[in-house]
């Protein structure tokens, strides 16, 4: 019930920095949080409770899923701007046509020139705008590396939640399912 009503908060926060171009991290950060961490929190939590383990272990594993929903989470908005579209089923700039300042949009605006800032802003607000051009400041600024740097930092922190878990094929899948998250390509 709990995971619920942070998603349905993050939910209704996303909602409140649609079309508009001033989201900081931070705010960018509590959706992530509310939304797909909460969910990935609440399924690793749950997959503790269900197996009986005791409660440093269950929250060991709540931290690791809120870790790896961050992770993938942020790695799914870098893939916006440069995924293979017939890789990930949907198309690049679905985020910004929707008027989403995610990670790597955010740092680009911090580091655009004015003109550069001028051409994003006004997408965010409008939903559009030209994509091909914004996705090359992005890239250009070192966006896509910052923000997968921020997701490998998610992946370092959801390896240390479960490195006191027994050495298990079980183990090792969660250690798996943090690489597919930060290295996936859609």
């Amino acid at each position: 019930a709990d995971a619920t009503n942070r998603i349905a908060e993050g939910e209704v926060l996303q909602l409140l920095n649609v079309h508009d171009p001033s989201v900081t991290e931070q705010r960018y950060m509590q959706v992530v949080d509310r939304k797909t961490a909460t969910l990935f929190e609440a399924a690793a939590r749950i997959g503790a409770v269900v197996s009986g383990a005791d409660s440093e272990t269950e929250e060991r594993c709540a931290r690791y899923g809120g870790s790896l929903g961050r992770a993938f989470q942020i790695i799914d908005d870098v893939l916006d701007y440069s995924g293979n579209v017939e890789d990930l089923g949907k198309q690049l700039g679905d985020d910004l046509r929707e008027g989403k300042a995610t990670l790597p949009l955010i740092h680009a605006l911090e580091l655009a020139t004015e003109h550069q800032r001028s051409l994003i802003e006004s997408a965010v607000r409008d939903g559009g705008g030209d994509f091909l051009a914004i996705a090359q400041v992005v890239q250009a600024s070192g966006s896509l590396e910052y923000a997968r740097s921020c997701a490998e930092r998610e992946a370092v922190l959801a390896r240390a939640a479960i490195s006191t878990l027994p050495v298990s094929v079980y183990r090792r899948s969660l250690i798996d399912l943090i690489s597919f998250a930060v290295e996936r390509d859609h």
